[in-house]
């Protein structure tokens, strides 16, 4: 088996996720990066960018955003293109589980996916 980095017997590692608010992340497309650690917190106040597995990102969701006033996005970041130091560590110091976080800006050439998530409120539908 051979990777997209072209090293054999070693899988691509899995994606890691992380939750934004829309508007949050258009201005990070606008700005050339996205400094978000978390829901209402910056990279300057926390000092990593929290990330998820796919595993992790529902409960995160219901936890911490499901109250969130506006659009939703779930970024799909892959784990090879990221420039800052990644660090496992405890996110729930009750269950030990651990979380990735990113010591640094997300890069915007890192996110490869960005798909809205989350319940939406389209409004009334014209059924004509």
């Amino acid at each position: 088996m051979t990777t997209t980095d072209d090293t054999p017997d070693r899988p691509a590692p899995a994606p890691l996720f992380h939750l934004a608010a829309a508007d949050e992340w258009a201005a990070a497309v606008e700005a050339g990066r996205y400094e978000r650690s978390t829901r209402g917190l910056g990279l300057a106040d926390v000092g990593f960018v929290h990330l998820s597995t796919a595993e992790q990102w529902p409960g995160v969701l219901d936890r911490f955003y499901s109250d969130h006033p506006g659009p939703l996005l779930l970024l799909t970041v892959d784990p090879r293109r990221l420039t800052a130091p990644l660090r496992w560590e405890v996110g729930d110091p009750v269950s030990g589980e651990l979380f990735p976080h990113l010591y640094g800006p997300l890069e915007l050439s890192a996110v490869v996916a960005v798909d809205p998530v989350g319940p939406v409120d389209v409004g009334p539908v014209d059924a004509r």
